[in-house]
């Protein structure tokens, strides 16, 4: 960047400065000299040195070094009369928060070497402009914030602090950053000014140093803050994301695989890739895609029948960021729920439960409803053992931690209730769209009686009659309770043509599928980094080992909920899970966040807080720095050069 020039003198003043370069070489040619001689043989033959005559002039002014400092010094006072300057920042204030986003789209390259790094280095500078009474604080934010230095004004801690930073594969939330940077900057206290008669320390200065790839803040809370937004990056960068990748067994063919994956262009002009499948690291299928600007477009592999596989997915066309260019799908055979269903005899309901397709789903163990009054019973259904447990026309003392399916009987739990047993209660209305009744058609359905319930808040009504609910389900804390207000069978007799009509197995496939935990299990196959997965694992152990893609490992125990919770997911790619030595399960965390792949940065480079609207900055406080100072420097360094040459009689 060039220096702008100011001019600090008259137009007569300057002209008396322009005559002291010219002046001081006339005082050197005035300059009185007597000083020994040594004159050569030649001197008596004047033609011969007739030239030399002719350069004498320049020849005084080449031996001269005490003119050319002079003049030099000369020039340095002018250039600094013209106050030469151009533009920088400046802190403003004494107390600083700095917050650095180091998600993953911090990572692009499009600025060298990378977002991040360029804005360390732009805190670095800050820190460099602190004045020694000053105090600073860091704070890392991806989709946690991360307090990397609490308030010093040691810059060394601060440099080292800065430094530390690291860059993750997590999405991005300001709003957390910005409640911690609150919580900071005043603690004990909010961020509006609260009318005291205390005085009050200065506003801490915020400076967010992102890409901005973060949703508007809503908080109104937060825009009390002094906030500065310094955007890192720029509108021209270009991205190729693996934005959804999956692996299924096709429809009129279960041994054959298929894996799908979607791949978006986030760039301003079209673009083409080449996609590669890998399978346990080996290459086996590739595809050429040919995106549209802002496009997006799939690619489709055709596997034979894999039991247990890694399967990734590459682009392998070089863009600004690479953290969204490859994806994972673990393939690892379904695993069957675990089921015990309490009954004195129900036929329907047991040829339901042991169809080819729901032994598959689930592992049914039947009991009786004496079965309820042993320790048995009550250690399982406390230790989370099964992940479904049917009560057929019984109920125990105590809800089980389990997902639940009560059939003629309330859960003994606050919130439900039942009317009077009405007579022929007639259908009315389904919940067609809840999982639990998915082709589930009711059109010959007849109730003999049923008892209209009553359900707890965020209970779902899935039948409803002309008397009321008759088929609920209500969540309670992690589990899942369904409450049928009618019996299958009634004694002697049939309580409902229900269990005879086709509708009921399906209903009963959906029932395990659903509250077996094999939604939940296809759920958790993939997740994005920074998610808590929440595994459920066949092993009588209570101890699991996940290991993670770089190979750290880490016990995880099984919890009341009989599953193991995972928070480790920092890292993107394949976890393992392994009971003592025996592999039980894997899982993929992948990007696929649009927010991070679009890396270009915010159309007009501005982040809105509450009702505030932040507009992008380069810096704290623009300033105009000044040199002039450092060429008064210079000149004062040339004038005792100078005053040295002249004392120590030094010539050339």
């Amino acid at each position: 960047m060039w220096p702008e020039w100011t001019s600090m003198l008259s137009w007569w003043q300057w002209t008396i400065l322009a005559l002291v370069p010219p002046a001081i070489v006339a005082l050197y040619f005035l300059k009185l000299k007597r000083q020994p001689l040594v004159v050569p043989s030649t001197y008596l033959w004047h033609r011969a040195i007739e030239d030399l005559h002719v350069n004498s002039f320049w020849q005084r002014l080449r031996r001269s070094i005490l003119l050319l400092l002079q003049l030099l010094l000369v020039a340095l006072v002018i250039l600094a009369l013209f106050s030469p300057s151009w533009r920088g920042t400046q802190l403003v204030g004494d107390r600083f928060i700095f917050l650095i986003d180091n998600s993953a789209s911090m990572s692009a390259t499009d600025v060298a070497p990378s977002r991040l790094e360029e804005a360390k280095r732009q805190v670095l500078a800050l820190v460099e402009q602190m004045k020694s009474t000053d105090v600073a604080l860091v704070i890392s934010f991806a989709d946690t914030p991360h307090l990397v230095q609490p308030f010093t004004s040691n810059r060394q801690e601060l440099r080292e602090s800065v430094a530390a930073i690291r860059p993750t594969q997590q999405t991005t939330s300001l709003s957390g950053a910005l409640r911690l940077a609150a919580g900071l900057a005043n603690p004990g206290g909010g961020t509006d000014s609260e009318a005291t008669d205390a005085p009050k320390p200065a506003l801490a200065q915020v400076l967010i140093f992102s890409d901005g790839k973060f949703p508007d803040i809503t908080d109104s809370a937060l825009s009390g803050l002094a906030t500065t937004f310094i955007p890192i990056g720029g509108r021209s960068a270009h991205n190729l994301a693996v934005s959804a990748f999956q692996v299924t067994r096709q429809e009129e063919n279960a041994e054959r695989l298929q894996a799908f994956a979607r791949i978006e262009n986030f760039g301003a002009e079209r673009a083409q890739a080449s996609i590669g499948l890998y399978l346990n690291g080996e290459l086996i299928d590739a595809d050429q895609i040919d995106l549209a600007a802002d496009g997006e477009g799939g690619v489709e592999f055709n596997l034979e029948d894999l039991a247990s596989a890694d399967l990734e997915l590459r682009i392998e066309t070089a863009d600004d960021l690479a953290a969204d260019n490859r994806a994972w799908s673990p393939l690892d055979p379904p695993r069957r729920a675990r089921v015990l269903c309490m009954t004195s005899g129900d036929q329907p309901l047991e040829l339901a439960l042991r169809t080819e397709r729901a032994r598959e789903l689930a592992e049914v163990t039947v009991q009786p409803p004496s079965y309820l009054e042993t320790a048995e019973y009550r250690s399982r259904a406390a230790g989370g053992e099964y992940d479904l447990m049917i009560y057929d026309r019984c109920a125990p003392r105590e809800m089980p931690q389990a997902n639940t399916w009560w059939i003629g009987r309330l859960p003994p739990a606050p919130g439900w209730s039942a009317a009077e047993k009405v007579d022929v209660p007639q259908l009315i209305d389904l919940e067609r769209t809840h999982p639990l009744m998915q082709f589930v058609e009711m059109g010959e359905v007849l109730f003999r009686e049923g008892a209209p319930l009553t359900a707890p808040p965020g209970a779902v009504s899935l039948i409803d009659s002309d008397r009321g609910p008759l088929l609920m389900i209500a969540p309670r804390e992690a589990y899942q309770d369904v409450v049928t207000g009618f019996e299958l069978m009634g004694g002697e007799r049939i309580g409902t043509n229900w269990p005879l009509r086709p509708s009921f197995p399906v209903f009963v496939l959906n029932l395990l599928e659903y509250l077996g935990g094999r939604a939940e299990d296809a759920a958790s196959l993939a997740v994005r980094p920074g998610q808590v997965v929440s595994l459920r694992v066949n092993t009588a152990g209570n101890q699991v080992e996940v290991v993670s893609p770089s190979g750290g490992r880490t016990k995880v125990r099984r919890n009341s909920r009989n599953t193991f919770d995972f928070a480790g997911t920092a890292e993107q790619g394949l976890y393992k899970v392994f009971a003592g030595e025996q592999l039980v399960r894997r899982f993929a965390v992948n990007l696929f966040d649009a927010a991070e792949s679009d890396i270009r940065s915010r159309p007009d480079d501005a982040i809105r807080i509450g009702q505030t609207k932040v507009e992008g900055s380069t810096g704290p406080q623009p300033v105009r720095q000044s040199g002039w100072r450092f060429l008064l420097l210079a000149a004062l360094a040339v004038l005792l050069v100078e005053w040295y040459i002249y004392n120590r009689r030094v010539y050339l």
